[in-house]
């Protein structure tokens, strides 16, 4: 067995411990450990403290030269990042004028990147997840959720599960998998069976079978399905033991009450919650999950983060990365974007990129630094942690350690 590691001294290390799921965050509540340092062994985190003190005659060191800060790992609760082709014409239309319907006509929107998916190999997805994914990790990100739901059929939709698992088996950074299926309603459909039940009856075995998701996400939305036909969807889903998210409020309401009504880990956009749906959210155990990037593509409101914080409710921030809405795939410049306009302390939103986008996504063993959990851990180079969200994501890691490996 190898000795332990320590890696330090870091001017500033932030455990992100001790802070609430829900509510609202003072920066006064951040633990700030000075010359702190992080003791690991086989991939986990045995202890964290002040340097000087972890030292002994029984460990390892690994030196950091020069002032650091440390975190952990940012986690990015909501990507589609396994897609084929781009969406470039799509995003010069909607900045010329056109609307949704126009550029949907003209051949755009979802659909287009259906049919760019659907004629990708299973092999050219893997590459393109772990091309993205390694940007992500090369700017902190060491756990990113991945969504299927550019397939739209039975056979589609596991060819992207499949490539998600087998780019999880070499990507550095942890894929968590979603299937997506319910993303909306195929152009193409021509079967006299409805969809949904093609999914639940012909998908939701094989994804249980291959282990290829544990978690069930669809579009409530007047140009996907509505709350009457997704909830059966859901129902199925959670008696064969999915857990479930929602796309919900991005334009019209009415998903954020499914989501509550089935108890889902989150609910994400909101772009359209009023204060029932912020109500409704802080009175349940649903994170509301931030996507930034999707407003920032699409020119529209954000999240209303700072009501849904203020009402208690609990807020996870991701960058929804996509080939549509959301190119950009750069959480943390979107979340420091996020928290200026909608008057964000530091705490809530490095919180809403560590340990409560780790609870939205219910993995307990990462978002924090602590005993036990898994040594994923981001380096800046800085003395002072306000420089991080302050440089809007331009202040890059100097190192990214994933399971006790520096990895970048």
């Amino acid at each position: 067995m190898n000795r332990p590691l320590l890696i330090g001294p870091f001017a500033q290390l932030l455990p992100m411990t001790g802070l609430p799921l829900k509510g609202a965050l003072k920066d006064e509540q951040l633990t700030i450990i000075e010359n702190g340092g992080i003791l690991i062994s086989e991939g986990k985190i045995l202890k964290v403290g002040v340097f000087d003190d972890l030292k002994s005659e029984d460990v390892d060191i690994h030196h950091i030269e020069g002032a650091h800060v440390c975190l952990p790992g940012f986690v990015d609760s909501h990507t589609h990042i396994c897609f084929g082709g781009t969406r470039a014409r799509d995003y010069a239309y909607r900045n010329a004028g056109k609307t949704y319907l126009e550029i949907a006509k003209a051949g755009g929107g979802i659909w287009d990147t259906v049919t760019q998916t659907r004629k990708a190999s299973q092999d050219e997805l893997v590459a393109g997840i772990i091309s993205r994914s390694r940007k992500h990790l090369n700017n902190g990100v060491t756990t990113i959720e991945v969504k299927s739901g550019y397939g739209l059929s039975v056979d589609e939709e596991l060819k992207m599960l499949r490539a998600i698992k087998q780019a999880n088996e070499t990507s550095n950074a942890t894929l968590v998998p979603t299937c997506l299926a319910a993303h909306m309603k195929p152009k193409d459909w021509n079967q006299d069976k409805d969809y949904l039940d093609v999914i639940i009856n012909e998908l939701f075995p094989i994804i249980k079978t291959e282990n290829l998701a544990n978690r069930v996400d669809a579009f409530v939305e007047e140009s996907a399905f509505s709350p009457e036909e997704i909830k059966p969807y859901f129902q199925k889903a959670k008696e064969m033991g999915f857990d479930i998210t929602v796309h919900a409020d991005q334009f019209t309401t009415g998903g954020t009450q499914v989501a509550v009504d089935f108890d889902a880990v989150s609910a994400d956009h909101l772009e359209a919650s009023t204060e029932k749906e912020i109500e409704l959210l802080a009175q349940s155990n649903t994170i509301a999950t931030a996507l930034p990037g999707a407003s920032l593509g699409l020119g529209c409101a954000y999240t209303p983060a700072r009501k849904i914080l203020d009402s208690g409710g609990a807020l996870s921030i991701a960058s929804d990365h996509n080939p549509g809405s959301a190119p950009m795939g750069d959480l943390l410049t979107q979340a420091s974007i996020l928290g200026t306009f909608e008057k964000l302390s530091n705490t809530e939103v490095l919180a809403g990129i560590t340990s409560r986008a780790a609870a939205a996504l219910r993995l307990e063993d990462r978002g924090k630094l602590e005993a036990g959990a898994m040594a994923d851990f981001v380096v800046f180079p800085t003395n002072n942690y306000q420089e991080i969200t302050y440089h809007q994501g331009q202040l890059k890691p100097r190192e990214v350690w994933k399971k006790g490996a520096p990895i970048h």
